[in-house]
């Protein structure tokens, strides 16, 4: 075979070898960054990235999200070893994305931030459980990191201030926020709360943070109207400025652990608590619950009257009578206790 015919073959070999190869290598490109996705039904949805995720998981939660094609991840995930670094996050998925812009938004961690609420709780525990629901965090580890003396005594508090720590709210931190970064934040948002004002009006009442987080504790107990929180923590105010005891159901409630019991009995008051404050004057150690941010503003603006006394309204409205005087108390008392006696309700 003469010399010439066999360069054409081998140069017709190299052209058909390099067509492929840029057929292919174009398709590639195509797939990883030109293809665009589109998402059933929404224009943005989102995916949870957990440290046991790897690329063959993460692209099946991808699929739940679009019919589109996947592909690009998979050649791009295997091209750059994606299986040999852990990763974690919550990250968006936009309709019109392709794969290139999804990988590398999961490699760089561009995370979306969430909306975590805050709520206020009666427990720690509770607590804990709801924030772990809108997390990347385990509900027990988070507990078990809030409730270690070490830690806690660390940044100031003990077992019975602790809920005065959290303000309930909304704050926008990463899905995956570790429990030590999560606390630090509280605790910056909590500076940010307790600013100037706040402490200025805290002093004037001669009251600690943590005594208003108590109070606001015992008015958020009390009631659920937010009309009423105000005049309640102004007569809480006035007992603790005339030497009184408050007298305040929601701490027996507390004390005997049953904060649903509609009526005190005799036998409850004797309770030996230091949250039983029908036995101990002031304030009881720490709060009842982790307050709401109405119930702290209702401490620090209370409304200024001459209550001394509170009872249930015999509505059952959730709403109070208040009185001046013992003797218009033990009338309202009265009524309140009938009605409890008409339904039959014991406890």
């Amino acid at each position: 075979m003469k010399v010439g015919k066999i360069f054409k073959i081998f140069l017709f070999a190299i052209i058909a070898i390099s067509c492929c190869a840029g057929a292919i290598l174009g398709y590639t490109y195509y797939i990883v960054k030109i293809e665009k996705i589109e998402l059933d039904n929404a224009q943005t949805a989102y995916i949870e990235i957990t440290p046991e995720d790897n690329s063959a998981s993460i692209i099946r939660k991808i699929s739940k999200l679009t019919t589109s094609s996947t592909k690009g991840f998979e050649i791009l995930a295997k091209h750059n070893n994606f299986d040999k670094r852990k990763r974690s996050g919550k990250f968006v998925i936009n309709n019109g994305d392709n794969m290139h812009s999804i990988y590398r938004r999961i490699v760089s961690k561009e995370q979306t931030p969430v909306k975590l609420v805050v709520p206020s709780t009666r427990t720690i525990e509770q607590l804990t459980g709801a924030i772990s629901k809108q997390l990347m965090l385990d509900s027990l580890e988070l507990s078990e990191f809030l409730t270690n003396p070490i830690y806690y005594k660390t940044i100031g508090y003990n077992a019975y201030t602790l809920p005065s720590l959290f303000i309930p709210n909304t704050y926008e931190v990463y899905w995956d926020i570790k429990p030590e970064r999560l606390m630090t934040r509280l605790m910056e948002e909590r500076r940010k709360f307790w600013n100037d004002e706040r402490m200025a009006k805290a002093k004037k009442l001669n009251m600690t943070i943590e005594d208003v987080a108590t109070l606001a504790s015992i008015v958020d107990e009390e009631t659920n109207n937010d009309e009423e929180k105000p005049i309640v923590a102004g007569m809480y105010i006035n007992r603790l400025k005339r030497g009184m005891p408050l007298q305040a159901d929601p701490t027996v409630k507390f004390a005997i652990g049953d904060p649903t019991r509609k009526r005190i009995l005799k036998k409850d008051l004797e309770i030996d608590s230091p949250y039983n404050t029908y036995k101990y004057k002031g304030l009881p150690p720490g709060p009842l619950r982790i307050p709401t941010i109405q119930a702290i503003e209702s401490v620090l603006n209370y409304t200024k009257h001459n209550y001394l006394y509170m009872c249930a309204k015999e509505d059952f409205s959730g709403k109070h009578n208040f009185a001046k005087t013992l003797t218009e108390h033990n009338a309202n008392a009265r009524r309140y206790q009938q009605a409890l006696n008409r339904l039959n309700i014991k406890k």
